[in-house]
């Protein structure tokens, strides 16, 4: 696998190697769908690490906002989690997660670029959850051994990124300091996505940003992203005290998106809680419009069904990010496999354990589930033609 690790042409110096698939609408190793399709039931292929708990930002709607911390615990040695990689059979995908994991060069250095180039010699793709505030170094340190720089992006000027990103700092923040941030993080992507690498910008909707999806989408585009990734806000963490929107407002907001957005740009759905059995015509409509929409996809949650989060500090697995699942194994004593398949015959996972070949759908995960559809059994459910 030697090939693998060089370094691309000095004219892309992130992009891929050359022999690798394209990441599309058509092969996103991410989505459970894939596995479930060719192995006949869920299998662990995707494994995100939580690298830090550091973050030199507090989003209002930051999901893992209540684990942020101030001091970093040591790791946990990385021969261990090399070696319980190793024994994932059908693994595909790694994702590092935080907080922000480059936050600090030692965590670059000893954790981010020895697990790129792991992933990079087993053939594994990989992506990095970054808020890419920081000096353009780092990144470009990790950059040539990286599938999918993944940054969050909610704003329309630096005013927003102010207003949101620095909402939970217990302490007043000069808005001088964030918007030199909010410009470093515009150059950064557009520099990174310059060079080759896939960069792909996520924004929530929630009630800030509802009625203006379209402007940040037309910067989204100006950076150079080459996905745009679009998820409802749930309640979860910091997110739990801010106000909701109506399931009305969240479709407004999608359907706004489809019409204005540049054709060259894959958008990607998630979590929505829209389904092809839904008693909602007007829902079912848009689910139909995003599944014959050319460049957009409706991504399945892979939490918990071809995913599970490992935390490099505990060792603890967890099978979901934001709902509120103790861990359900370690790695010091198991198999990432095992307790995978642990979770798969849990209760809590056969309620949502569902699948419908029409809609190429595995139904709601446990925050929508929760949210929305508290009373319905989706394992009794069917999609709707629609006539």
């Amino acid at each position: 696998m030697q090939q693998a690790l060089s370094r691309p042409a000095e004219a892309a110096p992130f992009a891929p190697p050359s022999d690798w698939p394209e990441l599309s609408p058509a092969y996103d190793p991410w989505d459970p769908i894939r596995s479930l399709q060719r192995y006949g039931r869920h299998e662990l292929t995707s494994v995100e690490l939580t690298v830090t708990h550091l973050c030199n930002m507090r989003c209002e709607h930051c999901a893992v906002g209540d684990s942020l911390t101030m001091t970093e615990a040591p790791f946990l040695p990385l021969d261990m989690l090399f070696r319980r990689l190793d024994e994932v059979r059908h693994l595909e995908t790694i994702s590092m997660t935080g907080g922000e994991p480059t936050f600090r060069m030692e965590t670059v250095r000893n954790v981010l670029l020895p697990v790129l180039k792991y992933a990079r010699e087993r053939g594994v793709r990989t992506q990095l959850n970054s808020n890419v505030t920081l000096d353009f170094e780092r990144y470009e340190l990790i950059a040539p051994y990286l599938d999918v720089m993944h940054i969050s992006f909610n704003y329309t000027e630096a005013a927003d990124f102010h207003r949101v990103g620095f909402a939970r700092t217990g302490r007043s923040v000069r808005e001088e300091t964030t918007a030199k941030l909010y410009e470093r993080m515009i150059d950064n992507a557009r520099r990174l996505s310059q060079g080759g690498l896939f960069v792909s910008a996520e924004s929530m909707i929630n009630f800030r940003t509802h009625d203006r999806i379209a402007d940040i989408h037309r910067l989204i585009v100006e950076m150079g992203c080459r996905r745009h990734e679009v998820h409802p806000m749930y309640p979860s963490s910091f997110a739990s005290s801010l106000p909701a929107i109506t399931r009305r407002q969240m479709r407004d907001a999608v359907s706004t998106l489809l019409d204005i957005r540049d054709p060259d740009v894959w958008m990607l759905f998630g979590t929505l809680p829209f389904f092809a059995c839904s008693e909602d015509a007007e829902e079912r409509r848009l689910v139909s419009r995003l599944r014959e929409e050319a460049n957009v996809t409706v991504r399945n949650d892979p939490d918990g069904r071809n995913r599970v989060n490992v935390n490099l500090f505990s060792g603890d697995v967890y099978v979901t990010d934001f709902a509120s699942v103790p861990p359900f194994g370690n790695i010091r004593n198991e198999k990432l496999d095992d307790v995978f398949a642990k979770w798969q015959r849990h209760p809590m996972q056969q309620a949502i354990n569902c699948h419908c070949p029409a809609a190429g759908c595995c139904g709601p995960n446990l925050l929508v589930q929760d949210m929305y559809y508290r009373d319905v059994d989706f394992t009794q459910r069917r999609a709707i033609p629609e006539r």
